[in-house]
């Protein structure tokens, strides 16, 4: 009911009959039916969502309260259709998720109006279910670090790590990988995005596992540094600058807050440590059915401004990276629950010592 009656809204806003959604995470968010090739139509009446014969069937018994239609060929042809019968003129469609192809071709004697980020402050406040669904996957998630933790020892390669983590994934119930899993061992955690090796992990080295799973179509996101036996001091310096900075951001989100105060917190502390050059990335982005999502938890750029609202999701992360040495890098996603950052996931952020 939130979601059609705000984009209802959004449509009155844009001066607009209908909206053309062909992403599939825009589909799902609005449908919540997964679909490699479906579109949906929104306007002041039912909605429609156009599949073709593959997931005909499912949508048309799994979506109440739809109008679903088979495409057959051409989906523009199945498009122009719905939108002459429902009687709408000026159509808008995402601009920043089609191909200047598919842009070009969009024709059928309507006025079409290419619209960037429709749904991206929509989708950026979580409902009641939504946050639900993200607190069950983050738990499910919980459970996967602490069972591959229990399974670690040296020899293993990172691969192998990360195939653990995939098999528990599923035990669990997800439905895949919210994004490759990370696992980076040794002077590899000091490359912020590591393709995962097969380097074999050893006793005196630190291991940083990021990791997420699609739990019901929403993405988690979570990211631990252990150390495998003793950690040196220096990597305990480090450490505990990364945990107190993500702890001075986590204060920082507050509803009528801005979001840039957030990545502000934990930049300015570590910069004050004197590691500021060695944190080379935002402190986080907004989650939900895509890993990155709006807005992005940064001091610069475009979204520093956004004020958080209650519902946001978003990760705090922030991570110091000494190249050739080691990096560390600890992750949350936090929601905005009661006007204030709530952690969804219940795993310490204190050093764990293999």
């Amino acid at each position: 009911m939130r979601k059609k009656r705000q984009i209802q809204e959004l449509l009155e806003r844009h001066e607009l009959d209908a909206f053309l959604f062909s992403s599939q995470a825009n589909v799902f968010y609005l449908s919540g039916f997964r679909s490699t090739h479906a579109y949906v139509i929104v306007s002041h009446g039912p909605p429609y969502l156009l599949t073709d014969s593959r997931y005909y069937e499912k949508a048309k018994g799994s979506l109440k309260g739809w109008q679903v239609v088979l495409i057959e060929g051409n989906p523009l042809k199945t498009i122009y259709g719905v939108l002459r019968q429902i009687e709408a003129l000026k159509v808008g469609y995402e601009q920043d998720r089609v191909s200047c192809e598919f842009s070009r071709k969009l024709k059928g004697g309507f006025h079409w109006v290419g619209v960037s980020g429709f749904l991206k402050n929509l989708r950026a406040v979580k409902d009641r279910e939504e946050i639900e669904t993200l607190q069950e996957g983050v738990r499910a998630s919980d459970r996967v670090y602490t069972k591959v933790l229990e399974n670690l020892r040296e020899g293993l390669t990172e691969l192998e790590v990360r195939a653990m983590l995939l098999s528990e994934f599923f035990k669990e119930g997800a439905i895949g990988e919210s994004f490759p899993a990370i696992v980076a061992s040794g002077a590899g955690s000091a490359i912020p995005h590591w393709e995962t090796s097969s380097r074999r992990i050893k006793a005196g080295e630190p291991l940083l596992i990021d990791m997420g799973m699609l739990w019901k179509g929403y993405c988690t996101d979570f990211t631990r540094t252990v150390y495998l036996g003793r950690a040196p001091a220096e990597f305990k310096k480090v450490y505990s600058v990364v945990r107190d900075a993500h702890l001075f951001a986590l204060e920082k989100v507050k509803v009528g807050k801005k979001i840039g105060e957030v990545d502000r917190a934990a930049r300015e502390y570590i910069k004050k440590k004197g590691f500021g050059r060695f944190f080379t990335h935002s402190t986080g982005h907004g989650v939900g059915v895509e890993i990155h999502e709006f807005p992005r938890v940064y001091y610069k750029g475009q979204d520093r401004e956004v004020v958080i609202e209650e519902g946001m999701v978003f990760t705090v992360e922030p991570g110091i990276y000494l190249s050739g040495k080691f990096g560390v890098r600890l992750e949350n996603m936090v929601a905005v629950i009661r006007g204030v950052g709530t952690p969804l996931s219940a795993v310490s952020l204190d050093l764990v010592q293999l």
